[in-house]
């Protein structure tokens, strides 16, 4: 060390710094308060190069936010954010291998046939000799067609006659068609289907009436025919919901489905909510203007004692911890968002998707009926306390919930699962309960699909027709049976004032299990 720097180092005594001259002390003051602003300077500039540093960080998982790593829809991912699974070549070529049981085309027996044309050969391909005789089995081929489709038109005329006594006119009436909508039933119902399932605009319904059926018939009576659809309907979709609230379990979800103001009836254009409710043979959908506690309660009601597979959203959080199974698949996407951070994060969340990995591989062999459901408890036991030693783990790192870094925004999400944690586990212990609300989500997709393409409904009873029509159409869906037979029975029956047919499982279905979720 130089002299100079030693003199600039040591600290000046009191009997030195009185002998220092002023001009030197006023030196050492400004130097010193200007020390004291550049440390100060400095000091600012740490923490907002911090503050950049978090700033940097958010965006970064936003931008890098997929349908994978939260619950973002898969229809809202980028193009870059699809990676395709590798598969390992198997050498063969494309298409059905040799020994593949293949699948024809199914033909019609011989009695649905209108005309059945007989072919003979005349001579034999080899030497030409005349042929005659019979095959017994000859080789069926079918060519099926569609007839022009034209509408059955039935006209009523209604005569006025004459009374021979005092001359008054009298003319034969009947209300129900002379103030009817001038459609029949299936009419009404095929319009049903087409604005329903196939999720066809107004204008849209109107050309294939006409091109196709060569029915002329305009938008507003469309409208007024979807009513009546909607109306004909509504006691048995009422009946579906009864019926759900008293299952033993049930899966539920909600997408954006917004409602108009076209009647008045939402006039602070609150955002409309399509919620569903799911069973392996009847579904149930209405459209709310609210996501919230209340609106699950309406689905469910708040009586409602069954189990519910959902997401971990906070509307179901009335019901008891003991009652819901928070789907694993939306657990999954938050293990990934957790392994994709820096730091402890990523160590926590690879974690926490290797035990997610060997519950499913465990889970699979119960659901293939390789391993008995006593052994898959005895074997999830363990698995689970790892797995709330993790979330503890990453609930302790001390950070404050006011912090938006990365690294707390993990903490917060452990602490919400550590709360819900007797949820991850009902479908270890409790037969019927799946893993996954992956049906309910499935149940949505139609829906989402009518959302993009009509942007949500203009009115109430818009929204009561969507609701109404996709749980028709979901359930007989489930059964099996014929939705088109259905609306139009439906219909007829409120015409002639008689209850419609039942939405209702019969007795020999009742026992279904959910489907197998891969």
């Amino acid at each position: 060390m130089d002299e100079q720097s030693a003199i600039c180092t040591e600290p000046i005594s009191g009997a030195d710094w009185e002998r220092t001259p002023i001009s030197v002390k006023r030196l050492v003051k400004g130097l010193s308060e200007r020390i004291e602003r550049l440390e100060q300077q400095l000091e600012e500039l740490r923490w907002e190069n911090q503050q950049f540093r978090i700033e940097n960080q958010h965006l970064r998982e936003r931008l890098n936010r997929n349908s994978s790593n939260s619950s973002q829809a898969p229809s809202q991912d980028g193009p870059g954010d699809f990676k395709a699974q590798p598969k390992e070549k198997s050498g063969r070529a494309r298409g059905g291998q040799p020994g593949h049981q293949g699948h024809p085309r199914k033909l019609y027996p011989p009695e649905q046939c209108q005309q059945i044309k007989e072919h003979y050969p005349d001579r034999c391909w080899r030497c030409g000799r005349t042929l005659s005789g019979e095959d017994p089995e000859p080789q069926r081929c079918q060519i099926v067609e569609l007839p022009p489709l034209v509408p059955i038109v039935t006209e009523h005329r209604f005569h006025a006659l004459g009374c021979a006594c005092c001359g008054e006119r009298t003319r034969a009436f009947e209300a129900e068609i002379v103030n009817g909508s001038g459609y029949g039933e299936r009419l009404t119902a095929l319009v049903g289907l087409f604005s329903g399932e196939y999720r066809q605009s107004h204008p849209m319904v109107e050309r294939l009436l006409k091109e196709v059926f060569e029915v002329e018939i305009s938008v507003g009576s469309i409208n007024r025919l979807r009513q009546e659809m909607s109306e004909a309907v509504a006691e048995p979709v009422l009946q579906a919901q009864v019926y759900l609230q008293q299952q033993p379990t049930v899966g539920s979800d909600e997408t954006s489905f917004r409602q108009g103001n076209a009647d008045g009836k939402n006039p602070t254009g609150t955002r409309g909510w399509l919620w569903v409710l799911v069973t392996p043979l009847v579904c149930y959908f209405q459209v709310l203007l609210s996501r919230s506690q209340a609106a699950a309660k309406t689905m469910l009601g708040e009586a409602f004692s069954g189990n519910v597979i959902s997401d971990r959203y906070g509307a179901y959080n009335w019901l008891e911890v003991q009652q819901r199974q928070v789907c694993w698949a939306h657990l999954k996407r938050d293990f990934t968002q957790i392994a994709e951070r820096t730091g402890v994060s990523r160590v926590l969340g690879k974690a926490l998707l290797e035990k997610e990995k060997q519950l499913f591989e465990l889970w699979y062999q119960v659901r293939d009926g390789t391993r008995t459901r006593a052994d898959f408890i005895a074997q999830v036991a363990p698995l689970r306390t790892q797995v709330r030693a993790l979330l503890t783990e990453g609930a302790n790192y001390g950070i404050g919930n006011a912090e938006k870094t990365p690294l707390a925004k993990t903490v917060r999400t452990c602490r919400k699962l550590l709360k819900l944690e007797p949820a991850l586990w009902l479908f270890v212990t409790t037969e019927g309960v799946e893993p996954t609300n992956n049906e309910s989500e499935r149940a949505l997709r139609p829906a989402v699909l009518w959302r993009h393409s009509s942007l949500g409904s203009q009115s109430a009873a818009g929204s009561l027709f969507v609701g109404r029509i996709l749980t028709v159409v979901t359930t007989l869906r489930l059964q099996r049976r014929n939705v088109l037979n259905y609306l139009t029975e439906a219909c007829r029956a409120k015409r002639q004032g008689k209850p419609a047919p039942s939405l209702l499982p019969n007795t020999l279905n009742a026992d279904r299990s959910f489907p197998s979720v891969a």
